[in-house]
Order: C-alpha cells, then structure tokens, then sequence
C-alpha cells in the first residue's frame, strides 16, 4: 500500500474554519501510506520556525472552531526545507482519524514553539549512541540520523525499531538505506549506523520485545556488539509509554541516568510522545 496521494484540484480545506491565531497554516506537499496503520506526510516549512532536531511540535487541522493539537515529533532534520511527519491511524482518535486523511494542497496548522526532551544536547559526550524506537516512535531519530550533529558528537548509532508486523518496519528500513547517498550527510553515516528490527506479533528472525532482546543478550550477539555501558554509551527512549518505562528501568539498573538541557546525563525519554 506504498501510495503517494494525488494532489486535490478544488483547492478545498477540511471545513473551512478560520485560522486560530499564534499558529502557522502549512500546506501539505505529500502523503504516503505504508499499512492501514501507519503513514507519513509532509508540509511547507515556516520560514520563522527554528526547531532542534528530536524536538516535537503541536500540530492540527482547521476544521473546528477550538481545533485538537497534538503532539508530532518532527521527523526531518532540522536543515529540511520542509516538514516531515510518521504518524498512527487511528480510525476514531479526535485528530488522526481526520488527519490520515489529508491529500496535497490541504492546509495543516501547527502552534510555534517546538520543544522536546529527545535532542543531543541533553546528552553528555560518549562513543556510542542508542535510539530505542517502537512504531512512529522513530521520528525523531529520523531527524537525528539526518543531522551532522549527530555524528560529530559519537562515532556510532544504533538505531532500534519494533513493530507489530513487518511490514510497519519498511519507513525505518528506506531511512537508513537512505542516509548513505543523502548528499548532506551521506559521507559522515558510512560504515557508522546500524538499524535492529523486531516484530511482536509476525514471525520474524528477531521475535520481541526490545528489553527481552537486550536482557536476554540477542540483541548483542546479533550485532556483534559489546554491552551497553554509561562509561561509553548513550541511550535515547522513544515509543509506547509501556515500552519507555520498560527501557527506562532497564538502562537505569545498568547505571545510566536521566539528563536534561538543564543537567546532560547518559538517558533521554520522549514523554510527549502519542501512538
């Protein structure tokens, strides 16, 4: 179902409520649905907006007097000339239930001020980086893959991804297959990033959830790999709020500790992150 979506030609919004005001009106430029549970979009960026890359912002639709914001990680790098977002389709949740169904030349709002926990500069230095994703939990290290930053500050990432299904792997797959001829980045990400997937319910080579692989030391011995460490590792949490728990307490027995921009540490958790 790898369908990009066809421009409309009425130039027609949702509903046609007015713009709420302190929010930017974006067009969306293209829409691709990878399963019925799982799609992507992007929008014109605000020449204003300056973003780190892992940070979220709030975005909507005009199509209620009091329209619903929610939170979407950004999933291009901060340098994009547009915005990208991976986003859940769920057929009666107040925002995306309408918000799947948006086609190019639709208008998409979005409040100013992004924010996030999941940026590099709530990290102290280390060697390796690990980013701990289940489903759209991957866009924001879809933006932090694509930001030089990132590789100027560890010399190897470790990317994660867990789905239900496989087929919910292929937008972390195209990612990292990507990185290599990107013509910004494509030279610094050679031989430096690795993507780990996993399935819980299809049956897959790496069958489960990502504590069980790391706890029971498959997910080492899969990758070759030496254990996770706070002396040389960072760890960046984003997915399902039981996941982020569950990796939270994991990392945290083995010594990492939360950070923040106001204090870096060895752990960052996205808790704004839905779906």
């Amino acid at each position: 179902m790898n369908t990009a979506a066809t421009p409309r030609t009425d130039g027609a919004e949702p509903l046609g409520f007015p713009i709420p005001a302190n929010v930017h009106a974006e067009k969306v430029i293209s829409v691709r649905h990878y399963t019925d549970r799982l799609f992507s979009f992007r929008i014109t960026r605000p020449q204003s907006l300056r973003f780190r890359s892992g940070e979220f912002v709030m975005i909507g639709l005009p199509n209620a007097e009091k329209p619903i914001f929610r939170a979407y990680s950004v999933a291009s790098p901060a340098w994009d000339d547009e915005l990208e977002f991976f986003s859940i389709k769920v057929p009666d949740g107040p925002l995306t239930q309408h918000l799947q169904k948006v086609q190019p030349g639709d208008t998409v709002i979005m409040r100013q001020k992004p924010t996030g926990t999941l940026v590099l500069d709530a990290l102290t230095p280390a060697r390796r980086l690990f980013m701990i994703s289940t489903g759209t939990g991957i866009a924001p290290f879809a933006s932090l893959l694509r930001d030089p930053d990132t590789y100027e500050k560890f010399e190897r990432v470790v990317l994660t991804h867990t789905c239900r299904d496989k087929a919910e792997l292929v937008y972390g797959q195209e990612l990292v297959a990507g990185l290599q001829t990107d013509p910004l980045i494509g030279e610094l990400t050679h031989g430096r990033v690795t993507l780990y997937n996993s399935t819980t319910r299809e049956d897959s080579p790496r069958m489960g959830r990502i504590t069980a692989l790391i706890g029971s030391g498959k997910f080492y011995a899969d990758l070759g790999l030496e254990k996770l460490d706070p002396e040389t590792d960072r760890v960046m949490i984003c997915g399902s709020m039981h996941m982020l728990k569950d990796v939270k307490e994991l990392v945290e027995t083995m010594g990492f500790r939360e950070g923040s921009l106001s204090q870096p540490a060895s752990v960052v958790v996205e808790r704004a992150f839905v779906g």
